[in-house]
């Protein structure tokens, strides 16, 4: 089993933090554990491999560009760095600077970071991952998160921040079922919120295949869920056809995206139908080959993010990008992280719904994101109280741009009611 495996790489703390303890009571029932991440030795045998690996001595058609896939010239630049310059032991250290968890819920353990606010009033708030993502895409906004800052309305306000890894992905072990549904990951989370945690109420933002658990838990869970925020929805973004007949005016910024979206669907989804449809072989194929993971894995990150990407606000560098795709090879979860498409092959629909819950609902549109949700699609969804539209970064906007993003999560405090 994936946990049996990854078990030894966790060096388990010697006490719970007070934070922890401060949590409920019951949490005792739930196996809560503080590790802290020892890769080392795995990451050594990575190494050795990436030095194994033979790529082209160049490109089979040059000039070709990365709409046909990751191009030779990046894919060879982030190998060198791997061998080269890219430290793992600082990697390593920056990610066990925030506190980390596992707990046993309904069989399944859930791995997850949760920094705590000193302040008393501070909203809690669950930040969901997608895929090629993991916990590492929310880093550079928990802490800020965590710090009491001014809104727009002149109150403070601030977060303690929950950050899980989805089941099978980074430190999560795969879930049990082979028909497990993104409902079934926002049910263990909404115990790790309120039972695990002791929150009564919580806010949560997603993105990605983070949307849709957050969609899930917005709508199922609307009692303690009283305020979301999305990057991405679980609806298929509408067509400019669609957008037009319904004389929708977008602007110039929402333009860019509209294009970005149109050529998504016409050369970017080859990976959402491999993984859809056949999970084993991609993952099993690029099971124990780290810079297979880095060509699948780096060339949509590069695709989906701003261009820009790496200059400020963005941190999205290729020190990040190799980080990532480290925490997939060392933690043995790229093959379990695929199977979320083949078990989720309606989690998309083009049926907009309205969630039954009066809880707020915010959105954040970037520029180059590969989904476009012009405002009033939003307003189908969920009780819309904010639409930002912003002029950098794209689809992960905590590495992309993450001071926007705390910004926007921030807003979540001038509507949220416990």
């Amino acid at each position: 089993m994936f946990l049996q495996h990854l078990t030894p790489r966790l060096i388990v703390a010697t006490a719970v933090t007070v934070a922890l303890a401060a949590a409920s009571a019951a949490n005792n029932n739930f196996d809560v554990k503080p590790f802290k991440i020892d890769l080392t030795t795995e990451f050594s045998r990575l190494k050795s491999l990436v030095n194994l690996t033979r790529l082209p001595v160049k490109a089979l058609y040059p000039g070709v560009g990365p709409e046909k896939g990751v191009e030779l010239d990046f894919l060879s630049e982030l190998r060198t760095e791997w061998l080269t310059t890219f430290d793992w032991g600082a990697q390593q250290a920056e990610l066990n600077n925030f506190k980390h968890f596992t707990a046993v819920i309904e069989g399944l353990t859930v791995h997850f970071v949760h920094e705590r606010s000193d302040e008393a009033d501070a909203i809690p708030v669950m930040l969901l991952h997608g895929w090629p993502g993991s916990f590492h895409e929310f880093l550079p906004v928990i802490e800020p998160l965590t710090q009491s800052a001014v809104s727009a309305t002149g109150k403070n306000v601030s977060f303690s921040v929950v950050v899980p890894s989805l089941p099978g992905f980074a430190f999560s072990p795969a879930p049990p079922a082979v028909n497990w549904t993104v409902d079934n990951t926002a049910r263990i989370f909404n115990t790790l919120m309120t039972e695990v945690l002791g929150y009564s109420t919580y806010a949560v933002h997603g993105t990605d295949w983070g949307s849709a658990v957050a969609y899930s838990l917005y709508g199922s869970f609307n009692t303690t869920v009283r305020a979301a925020h999305f990057t991405f929805l679980p609806f298929f973004p509408p067509s400019a056809q669609d957008i037009a007949a319904n004389n929708i005016t977008l602007s110039d910024l929402q333009k860019v995206t509209e294009q970005r979206v149109s050529e998504f669907n016409a050369i970017g989804n080859g990976y959402l139908i491999e993984q859809s449809t056949k999970p084993n072989d991609i993952g099993l194929a690029l099971y124990d080959s780290p810079v297979g993971q880095l060509a699948w894995i780096a060339g949509n990150i590069k695709l989906w993010s701003d261009p820009r990407s790496g200059t400020p606000p963005s941190v999205l560098t290729n020190t990040a990008i190799l980080t990532s795709v480290s925490l997939y090879f060392l933690t043995d979860s790229f093959l379990s992280s695929v199977w979320i498409y083949a078990q989720n092959p309606t989690a998309l629909t083009s049926v907009y719904t309205k969630a039954p819950t009066d809880a707020p609902l915010l959105f954040s549109q970037y520029e180059y994101n590969v989904g476009l949700w012009p405002k009033e699609y939003v307003a189908k969804v969920g009780n819309l109280v904010s639409y930002n539209v912003h002029d950098f970064g794209g689809h992960f906007p905590g590495l992309d741009n993450p001071s926007a993003l705390t910004k926007d999560i921030r807003g979540i405090g001038l509507y949220f009611k416990a």
